[in-house]
C-alpha cells in the first residue's frame, strides 16, 4: 500500500481512509494471457487471450529460437520473459512487451543452461528456479533478472533440492514458491520451496502438495496459488490450492475437464487459464477456473496448435500487484477528492478507439479549462468501437467493443491508472450506446454478428455482470446515447441503413424502450451529450461524415432541432463529455482519424468552437465525465 503524504497539509481522515481501501487505486490489473512455445511438435509460437473473454487464442508472434519445447516464463505488468529447451537446453532468455504483438527479442542469458523449471516474480524482478540442465539431470540453481534492464541473470541462491520436469512457480509478489516437479532420478515430488523475491539467498521449505506431481500447470493471484493436472505416475485432472501468505500444505479442490500433463498456466486476480497439455496425445484445449471459488474447470477455448509444455504468463497475476499513486492534479495535498457529480464534476476521460489499429490508451481533460488532453492510463487491452460508455460521479465505465467483446471495464476518476474488469455484458457487441444515473448504467444496441436491440444495466458502485433491462424499438448498432438522471435517450444508428429513430427509457425501471421522435435525418455514429435538461447530438454519417449538431429537450418527446455545426465534419464514434453547461465532442473520422476536440454551450445554440487536441488521433472511442447531465 502506498504511503499517504502529510507534507504541508493534514489529510482528511475520511478521504485518507477511502484512499487506502480503494482497490482500483491501489492495484493495476491486466487481463492478457500469453502462451509461448511448447513441443510435440516443437513450437516457437506465441499467442494470447483476453482472460475475461472466452475465445480461442490469437497469434502474437514467435520466440527467437526455432523450438520452444519445455518453455517456462515470468512477467511483470509490461514485459514477459521466457527460457525454453530446444534443441538442447539453453541459457537464452527471450523477452516480449505484453500489450503489443510481435516476435520475441533477446533479453540475456541464465547463469546455467536449462529448461523445464519454475518461474515467478514481482513487478521488478523475475526468478528462474531449478530445471533440467546440460551437466546433470536437474539443477538446484535459482537465478534472477531485473525486468527494467536487459542483461544476463545473476545468481540468487539454491533450492532445497534439485528439481526438474516443470515445477510450478507461484507468487504473491513478496514470496515465490516452486511446487512439485521431479528429482534428478525422475521421481515426482510433492515438496514446495519458497524464496523472498526482493532478497537473495537459499530457498526454504514451504510445505507439501496434496499429491506428488511433475509436469503440472499453475499460477497464482495475490492470495492463492493453484496447481492443476500433472503426471504422477499417470496424467491427473486434480486441482489443488495453496495459501501464499502462510506456509503449509496444498488442498484438493476440483478437477480439470480432463486428465492431462504439461498444461500452461496464467491468470489475473479472478480467473486462471490452463492451455494445451498431453492426454494420450497433445491437446489444444484451454480450461478456466475462478480462482477464489473451489470447483471444476470449464472450457474456455482453444490454442492455435495442439502442444504441451508451453509457458504461461500474464500482465495481471498476483505477483505484480502494485501501487498506482493519485496524480497531483487529480488529488490535492489536503486529501480533498476531485470535485464530482452534477454541477461540480469537470473531469473527462476518453479511451480506446483505433488509428488505424486498436488503441489501449486513455486521455483526460478538464471540461471547464480549454486545452489539450493528457495521458490517463490504459485499457485492459487494445479495443475499438467501444462507443458505449457511462459514468457515475466515481467511475468511468466502458461496455464491450471490438471482438466482439462482452467485457465491461472501469476506472476511478480520482486515479490515473489502468482500467480493471467490472463484469460481462449479457451479449458481446460493439458500437453500443451508454448512459446512466449516479446509481445505474445502461448499455443499448450494438452489432456483430448481427444488429442488436438489447438493453443491459449495471449497478455502478458494485462489480458484476450486466442484467437484461429490455429492448430498443429497432435493432441497431453505431448508436448514440445520453440523457438526464431519470431518462436515457438513444439516437440514430445503423441496421443495414442509417436510422433516424430516437428511443427513451426510464433509468430506474426496466422494460422496453418507447419512441421519442426522429432525428433531423437518418444518422449513425452521432455522439450525444447532455445537461440535466437538454441532449445534444453532434456529427455522424449520412452517408458521409457530417458537421450537423442537433438537440432535444430530454423531459419531452419530439423530433430534434438544428443547433449549429461542428468545426470539422466527422463521424465522431462516441467520443463526448459534458458538465452541466458545456459539451465537448472528441475525435472521430472524416477523411482520416481526428484529434479534434470541439465545445458548445449546451443551453444555447450555435456553432462549435475549438477546445484543444487529443494526444492521439482516434475514432471508435468511448468518453464520459464525472459531471454529465445524468448526475444532476
Amino acid at each position: 500500500m502506498g504511503i499517504i503524504s502529510n507534507s504541508n497539509q493534514i489529510w482528511k481522515v475520511k478521504d485518507a481512509y477511502q484512499k487506502t481501501i480503494n482497490s482500483a487505486w491501489t492495484t493495476t490489473k491486466g487481463n492478457r494471457s500469453i502462451i509461448g512455445g511448447g513441443n510435440d511438435p516443437a513450437s516457437n509460437i506465441i499467442e494470447f487471450n483476453n482472460i475475461p473473454t472466452r475465445a480461442n487464442s490469437t497469434d502474437f508472434g514467435d520466440l527467437t529460437g526455432t523450438s520452444g519445447a519445455g518453455c517456462y516464463g515470468s512477467s511483470n505488468s509490461v514485459r514477459g520473459i521466457f527460457n525454453c529447451v530446444g534443441p538442447g537446453t539453453t541459457k537464452t532468455i527471450d523477452t516480449i512487451t505484453i500489450l503489443t504483438t510481435g516476435n520475441a527479442t533477446d533479453f540475456g542469458d541464465l547463469t546455467v543452461a536449462r529448461g523445464n523449471g519454475a518461474a515467478y516474480g514481482s513487478n521488478t524482478r523475475g526468478i528462474f528456479h531449478c530445471g533440467n540442465d546440460n551437466s546433470s539431470p536437474a539443477t538446484n540453481h535459482i537465478d534472477y533478472i531485473q525486468f527494467a534492464t536487459l542483461g544476463n541473470a545473476a545468481d540468487f541462491g539454491d533450492s532445497t533440492t534439485a528439481r526438474r520436469d516443470a515445477p510450478i512457480g507461484l507468487t504473491n509478489g513478496v514470496r515465490g514458491i516452486a511446487a512439485g516437479g521431479a528429482t534428478p532420478s525422475n521421481n515426482p515430488l510433492n515438496t514446495m520451496d519458497f524464496t523472498t523475491i526482493a532478497t537473495i539467498g537459499n530457498a526454504t521449505d514451504f510445505g507439501d502438495l496434496a499429491t506428488v506431481t511433475s509436469y503440472a500447470g499453475g499460477s497464482s493471484n495475490s492470495i492463492r496459488g493453484v496447481v492443476a493436472g500433472g503426471y504422477a505416475p499417470s496424467a491427473t485432472n486434480a486441482i489443488q490450492y495453496i495459501d501464499l501468505s502462510t506456509t503449509g500444505n496444498g488442498v484438493d479442490a476440483g478437477d480439470l475437464t480432463g486428465s492431462r500433463s504439461s498444461p500452461s498456466g496464467s491468470c489475473n486476480e479472478t480467473r486462471m487459464l490452463f492451455g494445451g497439455g498431453y492426454s494420450g496425445g497433445v491437446i489444444n484445449i484451454i480450461d478456466s477456473i475462478e480462482i477464489q471459488s473451489s470447483g471444476n474447470a470449464i472450457d474456455f477455448g482453444d490454442i492455435s496448435v495442439a502442444r504441451q509444455a508451453c509457458a504461461g504468463i500474464s500482465n495481471g497475476y498476483g505477483g505484480i500487484k502494485q501501487d498506482e499513486p493519485r496524480a497531483p492534479e487529480l488529488y490535492s495535498p489536503t486529501g480533498t477528492v476531485v470535485p464530482r457529480g452534477g454541477g461540480v464534476g469537470q473531469t473527462a476521460i476518453v479511451g480506446g478507439g483505433e488509428s488505424p489499429s486498436s488503441l489501449n490508451s486513455m486521455e483526460t481533460f478538464q471540461i471547464n479549462i480549454l486545452g489539450n488532453a493528457l495521458d490517463f492510463g490504459d485499457l485492459i487491452a487494445a479495443n475499438h468501437d467501444v462507443n458505449g460508455g457511462t459514468a457515475s460521479a466515481e467511475r468511468f465505465i466502458m461496455f464491450g467493443g471490438s471482438g466482439p467483446s462482452n467485457v465491461i471495464q472501469y476506472v476511478q476518476f480520482d486515479t490515473k491508472g489502468n482500467t480493471a474488469d467490472f463484469g460481462d455484458l449479457t451479449v458481446a457487441r460493439r458500437g453500443s450506446a451508454g448512459h446512466g444515473s449516479d446509481t445505474r448504467g445502461l448499455c443499448a444496441g450494438g452489432w456483430e454478428p448481427s444488429y442488436s436491440n438489447v438493453i443491459d444495466y449495471i449497478t455502478n458502485a458494485t462489480l458484476g455482470n450486466a442484467t437484461d433491462f429490455g429492448d430498443l424499438t429497432v435493432n441497431r448498432g453505431n448508436i448514440g446515447g445520453s440523457g438526464s438522471s431519470t431518462r436515457a435517450v438513444f439516437n440514430g444508428g445503423y441496421d443495414g441503413s442509417d436510422q433516424d429513430e430516437m428511443d427513451y427509457v426510464t433509468i430506474a425501471s426496466t422494460g422496453n424502450a418507447t419512441d421519442f421522435g426522429d432525428m433531423l435525418s437518418a444518422t449513425q455514429n452521432a455522439a450525444a451529450l447532455s445537461s440535466p435538461t437538454r441532449m445534444v447530438m453532434g456529427g455522424g454519417n449520412n452517408p458521409g461524415s457530417i458537421n450537423v449538431i442537433q438537440y432535444i429537450t430530454i423531459g419531452s418527446t419530439g423530433n430534434s432541432t438544428d443547433f449549429g455545426d461542428l468545426t470539422v465534419a466527422r463521424s465522431t464514434y462516441g467520443g463526448r463529455a459534458s458538465n452541466q453547461t458545456r459539451g465537448v465532442f472528441v475525435g472521430g473520422y472524416a477523411s482520416s482519424d481526428s484529434d479534434v476536440m470541439d465545445y458548445i454551450t449546451i443551453g444555447s445554440t450555435g456553432n462549435a468552437t475549438d477546445f484543444g487536441d487529443l494526444i492521439t488521433q482516434r475514432r471508435g472511442l468511448a468518453g464520459y465525465s464525472n459531471g454529465h447531465g445524468g448526475l444532476s
